[in-house]
């Protein structure tokens, strides 16, 4: 039986990534003199990139952003956020015991975010994490992006895994759909930055803590 692929995303996920991704979109939007936003915002902010992260910081202010300014944003973003990286941001509990788990069972590991690519290696790279993952995808790695299967499925081909020996990990909507899509099973976790309950946006599985991932679940899922 060939070893079975498990890929997460990245903020809300595997790392705790609030207090920095507020500080940074809050400098940048403040550029414009935008009121800060708050944590209760992240839920409808993050999930889809720095570029909608920002656009729809400017929406909850009811402003409207040109396309030439929002790329002037997203450097600005960009440079301030990567420039304090990791700052506070840290994997949740039990994660790295859990992946432990998963690598000593022949498990690979893959990270898949729509966090820009470099970003996404930066943070892991701060966090010593990197060495991990077998492969690392970002919003910007191909032309798609998650929900789109190709995003999973690319990370899949770079992990030099099977599609049909992978599960899927993550906190939102676009992390299920990717999952579903691509025709994988998900594992939801509910301490990440979704507006509505994990176990409403159908996962194949809930764990509450990284304590209760263990490559046991895995094979369970992938033999469904």
């Amino acid at each position: 039986m060939s070893a079975s692929l498990v890929v997460f995303d990245l903020d809300g996920t595997l790392i705790d990534t609030a207090h920095d991704l507020v500080a940074s979109l809050n400098h940048t939007i403040g550029l414009e003199g935008l009121e800060p936003v708050g944590y209760g915002d992240l839920t409808y902010l993050v999930g889809h990139g720095g570029q909608v992260m920002i656009k729809r910081a400017f929406a909850l202010r009811g402003r409207d952003i040109s396309e030439e300014e929002l790329q002037r944003m997203l450097a600005a973003f960009v440079e301030h956020y990567s420039g304090a990286m990791p700052g506070v941001s840290v994997p949740y509990p039990g994660l790295l015991d859990a992946m432990d788990r998963l690598a000593g069972a022949g498990h690979r590991l893959a990270v898949c975010t729509n966090k820009l690519e470099g970003l996404a290696r930066r943070l892991l790279d701060g966090l010593a994490l990197t060495p991990r993952f077998a492969a690392i995808t970002g919003g910007d790695t191909f032309a798609v992006r998650k929900p789109d299967a190709e995003h999973l499925l690319g990370t899949v081909r770079l992990a030099e895994a099977d599609p049909k020996r992978t599960v899927m990990i993550g906190d939102s909507l676009n992390d299920m759909l990717v999952a579903r899509n691509a025709g994988v099973p998900s594992i939801g976790v509910p301490f990440g930055y979704s507006d509505v309950p994990v176990a409403d946006l159908e996962p194949s599985h809930v764990i509450t803590h990284f304590d209760e991932l263990t490559p046991d679940l895995v094979e369970r899922l992938i033999a469904r």
